[in-house]
């Protein structure tokens, strides 16, 4: 069944995570700064927001090249900046919100009504973005990346879990995003209609702190 662990995080996401990558700036700019590349340096502890880029949706799929699973057109992650050091270098950052709207997901495997919610469980996950554009989301020592997935089937509601090491994406300035590809969760309980494996895609754009879009140098 296609209930792909959106969580995206995210999470996975979520999750989660913190702004675009593009080509380094200036020696002595800070990793993360808002406005431009080079320019005012993230503030420690400052939160970064960011949905889902306009016309775009988060899936979860039961395979890295098939389209059957879970599709959400509305999600939401939250960071809060805990370290930004000059670059080239690794900000690092507390994920603490990953969210998916469940009116807005959708399923298109047999027997799946609808999505009843997606959760990102164990919050809070350490995030990293490093100057080469590289985005790394963690769980917290001795736990992990856990997205929950309940659905309405023609059986009644099941509940899916799915569980990631780490998730791993890719920030670019030339829209302040960040993206995930086909992200790798594994089912670790829920029915037999929960596919064993899911692959979680998203891009979220633009990744703002208070408003003012992030760059990474």
């Amino acid at each position: 069944m296609r209930t792909r662990s959106l969580l995206a995080l995210a999470g996975t996401a979520t999750a989660l995570a913190l702004a675009v990558a593009a080509p380094a700036s200036a020696d002595g700019s800070a990793v993360l700064t808002t406005g431009s590349a080079g320019g005012t340096a993230v503030a420690t502890g400052d939160t970064l927001t960011a949905p889902l880029a306009t016309g775009t949706s988060a899936t979860l799929y039961s395979s890295a090249t098939g389209t059957s699973g879970v599709t959400c057109k509305s999600s939401q992650f939250t960071a809060a900046v805990t370290d930004n050091p000059t670059a080239p270098g690794t900000a690092t950052e507390s994920v603490t919100g990953h969210t998916f709207d469940s009116g807005s997901c959708t399923s298109n495997v047999t027997g799946v009504l609808g999505v009843s919610s997606i959760t990102v469980d164990n919050l809070p996950y350490t995030a990293t973005v490093a100057s080469d554009d590289t985005l790394t989301v963690s769980p917290a020592s001795g736990s992990t990346i856990q997205t929950t997935v309940r659905l309405r089937t023609l059986l009644g509601s099941i509940t899916c879990v799915y569980q990631a090491a780490s998730l791993t994406g890719k920030a670019d300035n030339a829209d302040n995003s960040i993206s995930f590809t086909n992200q790798q969760f594994t089912k670790t309980s829920g029915s037999s209609l929960c596919f064993a494996s899911g692959y979680f895609t998203a891009k979220y754009a633009p990744v703002t702190d208070g408003g003012t879009p992030v760059y990474v140098n």
